[in-house]
C-alpha cells in the first residue's frame, strides 16, 4: 500500500518480536467440496516464519511504499532516481513528465492498493501467472475466493473458468507487455485487458511510456506523444475510468525488490543492460508486501517441463527462457518461500 501497511503496526511490535507482523492461513488445495473453505483467522503469523528464517527476517522490510503518489515526489526522490536509468529509473526523463503524471495520483486512492475502510481482517491474495500448470488444474474458485486476485499480461479467461477463475482485483503489466501480450495471444484468446467496476490497473513503470499512457488513461484523453502516440487508452481501460482504478508501482520499491530478492549473478556476466524482473515476480513479491495472505498459481515449478508454456496454449509448447529474465533464480525463489511458510505455491 501506502507509507506503511497497517496502521496498528507499531502496537504489535512487542507482542511479535519483530518489527512486522503479518497473518497467513493453510489453504486446502485440491479441496473436493463444493465451495472452498475460508478460515475465520488468519493463523499463520510472519513474524513467526521470519523468525524461523533469519534470511527472509532480513530480505523482507514490510514499511517501504509500494506505491508512487504525488505526496511522494519530492526533491530528493527526484535527485535518486534522475541518477538511475532506466528501466524503473528517471535518467533522461524531464521531471514535468513525472510531475504533471503524479498529480494526478494525488489522492488517497493513489497512495493505496485498496481504502482502508474496505480491507478485511485478513487480507488474502491471489496472484495468477499464466504458466501451464494450470491447464485442468481446476483451481478457478479457490481463486475467486480469495479477497482480491492479482493477474498479469495475457490473462486469458474465457473459456478458462475452471482452472484460473473469473474475478480480478488488480490487472497488473507495462504498457510494453500489455500490448505484445495482446498482439501475441490475440489468438488464443486475450483480446482485452480484464475490465470491471472492480478491477484496478496497476502500472509498473518499466519507461516513460508508462507515465504517459496513465497520464492520458487518467485524463481520459489519446496518448499526444511517445511510441504509444494517438493510442486511445479508454480502448484498453473502459470509457471513463476515474483516477482511482489506477495506480503506480514506486520505482525505489522495484529496486528494493531486485536488490533483496531478484538480484541475479547474470548480471555479473554481461546481461545487466538487459535483466530485468518477471511481470508475474514483481507482482508476487508486491502481494507478499501488502496482503495478510498470498497464494501463487500458474507459478514456474521444479517439474515446468510437464507443463507447456502457458495455460492457454492451443498446443503444448516448452516453457521460454528469455535472456532478460532469470526464471531459474525465480522458481527457486518462489520454493524456497513456500518451504519458509510465507506463500503458497500451487504445485502438481
Amino acid at each position: 500500500m501506502g507509507r506503511s501497511r497497517y496502521p496498528w503496526l507499531g502496537l504489535l511490535l512487542a507482542a511479535a518480536g519483530t518489527g512486522y507482523f503479518l497473518c497467513w492461513f493453510s489453504a486446502a488445495w485440491g479441496s473436493q467440496s463444493s465451495e472452498p473453505e475460508r478460515p475465520a483467522a488468519c493463523t499463520r503469523p510472519l513474524a513467526a516464519a521470519l523468525q524461523r528464517h533469519s534470511r527472509f527476517q532480513q530480505l523482507f522490510n514490510l514499511s517501504s511504499p509500494v506505491l508512487l503518489w504525488g505526496g511522494l515526489l519530492t526533491p530528493g526522490l527526484w535527485a535518486d532516481l534522475s541518477q538511475l536509468r532506466g528501466p524503473y529509473g528517471w535518467r533522461r526523463v524531464s521531471l514535468q513528465a513525472i510531475a504533471s503524471t503524479l498529480r494526478l495520483l494525488n489522492g488517497s486512492e493513489g497512495a493505496e492498493l485498496w481504502a482502508a475502510s474496505k480491507r478485511p481482517p485478513c487480507v488474502r491474495c491471489a496472484v495468477v501467472a499464466n504458466g501451464g500448470i494450470l491447464k485442468g488444474s481446476r483451481q478457478g474458485r479457490h481463486i475467486d475466493a480469495h479477497d482480491y486476485v492479482f493477474r498479469v499480461n495475457g490473462a486469458v479467461i474465457r473459456g478458462f473458468e475452471k482452472d484460473v477463475g473469473t474475478k480480478t482485483s488488480f490487472y497488473c503489466f507495462t504498457v510494453n507487455t500489455m500490448k505484445n501480450s495482446l498482439n501475441n495471444y490475440w489468438d488464443q484468446g486475450f483480446r482485452s485487458v480484464p475490465k470491471g467496476r472492480d478491477v484496478r490497473y496497476l502500472f509498473i513503470p518499466a519507461s516513460i511510456r508508462d507515465y504517459v499512457m496513465l497520464r492520458s488513461a487518467i485524463l481520459g484523453v489519446p496518448v499526444p506523444e511517445g511510441r504509444d502516440k494517438g493510442d486511445v487508452p479508454q480502448a484498453y481501460f473502459g470509457p471513463g475510468a476515474a483516477a482511482g482504478k489506477f495506480k503506480l508501482l514506486h520505482p525505489n520499491f522495484i529496486h528494493y525488490l531486485i536488490e533483496r530478492f531478484l538480484n541475479s549473478s547474470r548480471i555479473n556476466r554481461g546481461a545487466k543492460d538487459i535483466y530485468i524482473p518477471s511481470t508475474g515476480a514483481l507482482v508476487l513479491l508486491t502481494a507478499l508486501h501488502t496482503c495478510d495472505e498470498v497464494s501463487a498459481y500458474g507459478f514456474i515449478t521444479e517439474n515446468y517441463r510437464e507443463f507447456s508454456n502457458h495455460y492457454f496454449d492451443k498446443k503444448k509448447e516448452p516453457l521460454k527462457f528469455y535472456a532478460n529474465h532469470d526464471l531459474h533464480l525465480e522458481a527457486t525463489l518462489w520454493k524456497d518461500l513456500h518451504q519458509a511458510g510465507i506463500m503458497q505455491l500451487y504445485q502438481r
